[in-house]
């Protein structure tokens, strides 16, 4: 299974602190914190590893932005995460072709006590023509996915989630899935949680195949469902088990999920060979894509019985 590698950073705000990568220094200028009508934005800067000849990176926050919630994202792993992957092997700013002038922060949601989502803007240049990258970001961070497949008297039944997706205004069957609640990477652990809250089953993780660890090492054997302007990453899981039809008759409209956090989940079964057809979740294509293609080259453990 694949972890999450975490950007060992520690900052401390104030006029003038660093902030800790591993073995690099991040030097960060200038942090005001003051607020009025008539005061300049909240501004911070920070030089980072591969830019240390440049000059800093001018991290500013939106006027809608709170000088707690600017400090917040600042020190976020989210924020912290895509710093890294910036300047990792195969960061965009890895062979100093483009280069980060330049961050506005433009909105922070928080999930309890730390932040769910972050919105920011990123002036990444192009040395040789001048002009700015595309770089609008919506940062959520890591999440997973399972495919659950239950083989009963002869046939292969796939179990998915009906949800409520208020940004496509739409009823969308998916897989179980969800977000990391943590930095700790377990990714495994967070899939098994997922699917009983979602489905009521419950899995052991050595019954769990990750179908990303099949993905080629340069991929980071995670898949990117929407780059062009998201962070997420997803590892897919397989699950394969048989069970009696009377399982599959219960689980069929079972109405599953954290009502106090307001999910509302209905389970549904569908024969296997039917899934590729019936919905346009990107992680359902993309575990049946992967699930397809080890199983065609041999990849696959035995089916337990």
């Amino acid at each position: 299974m694949t972890l999450l590698v975490q950007a060992s950073m520690s900052l401390t705000l104030s006029t003038r602190s660093t902030l800790l990568l591993p073995k690099r220094l991040l030097t960060l200028h200038s942090f005001s914190c003051k607020m009025s009508s008539d005061s300049p934005p909240l501004t911070h800067s920070l030089a980072l590893p591969s830019q240390l000849a440049a000059e800093p990176v001018q991290i500013v926050a939106a006027p809608n932005v709170s000088s707690s919630q600017f400090r917040m994202a600042i020190d976020s792993s989210l924020f912290k995460q895509w710093l890294k992957n910036m300047e990792s092997e195969t960061g965009i700013l890895r062979d100093g072709s483009l280069y980060l002038k330049r961050v506005l922060i433009q909105g922070v949601d928080m999930f309890g006590k730390r932040i769910g989502f972050l919105k920011f803007e990123a002036d990444v240049i192009d040395k040789e023509t001048g002009k700015k990258v595309p770089g609008i970001v919506f940062a959520r961070g890591p999440a997973v996915a399972v495919l659950v497949l239950l083989e009963s008297v002869g046939k292969s039944y796939a179990v998915l989630t009906e949800q409520v997706r208020v940004p496509v205004g739409r009823i969308i069957l998916e897989l179980p899935a969800g977000m990391l609640d943590d930095d700790k990477g377990d990714f495994l652990g967070t899939a098994i949680r997922e699917v009983e809250e979602e489905t009521g089953i419950s899995l052991k993780q050595e019954d769990m195949v990750d179908l990303t660890a099949f993905l080629d090492q340069s991929t980071g054997c995670r898949m990117f469902p929407s780059p062009g302007g998201c962070d997420e990453e997803l590892s897919l899981y397989l699950y394969r088990g048989q069970v009696d039809k009377e399982i599959i008759e219960q689980l069929q409209g079972k109405e599953t999920g954290l009502h106090e956090h307001g999910e509302l989940i209905k389970v549904r079964v569908l024969p296997y060979e039917m899934l590729w057809r019936m919905t346009a979740d990107a992680k359902v294509l993309t575990a049946v894509a992967l699930y397809e293609m080890a199983k065609r080259e041999g990849l696959l453990p035995p089916l337990k019985t």
